[in-house]
């Protein structure tokens, strides 16, 4: 199972951006996929994720600003960051917490390598 991550960039402050996620490979269910963040010198942080149920979290920092969708059908996530400002330089990294094909696998959670996403002031 692989998680590979496309988007990211650099944008101006005020601008937007989309990241998406793909989640590919022997794959039985998936239930939460989402972002996660980390900026230089700081802990790894929630973005938003989404269930596959369509229950749906963002950190209070981006609420109203970015908007996370999936498609279950191609097991991929989205991130819509739009009015970005320079608090939002980071790495993000994409998840899902899913089951792999084959007998007796195990829910785990899977990590997509990270995009950088840096906005200039």
């Amino acid at each position: 199972v692989q998680l590979q991550a496309s988007g990211g960039g650099v944008v101006q402050a005020g601008g937007s951006l989309g990241l998406s996620c793909a989640a590919s490979g022997s794959i039985s269910s998936i239930n939460r996929m989402g972002w996660y963040r980390q900026a230089p010198g700081k802990q790894r942080e929630l973005v938003a994720r989404k269930s596959n149920s369509g229950d749906t979290d963002y950190a209070d920092s981006v609420k109203g600003r970015f908007t996370i969708s999936r498609d279950n059908a191609k097991n991929t996530v989205y991130l819509q960051m739009n009015d970005l400002n320079t608090e939002d330089t980071a790495v993000y990294y994409c998840y899902a917490n899913l089951r792999p094909g084959g007998y007796g696998a195990a829910w785990d959670v899977y990590w997509g390598q990270g995009t950088q996403v840096t906005v200039s002031s």
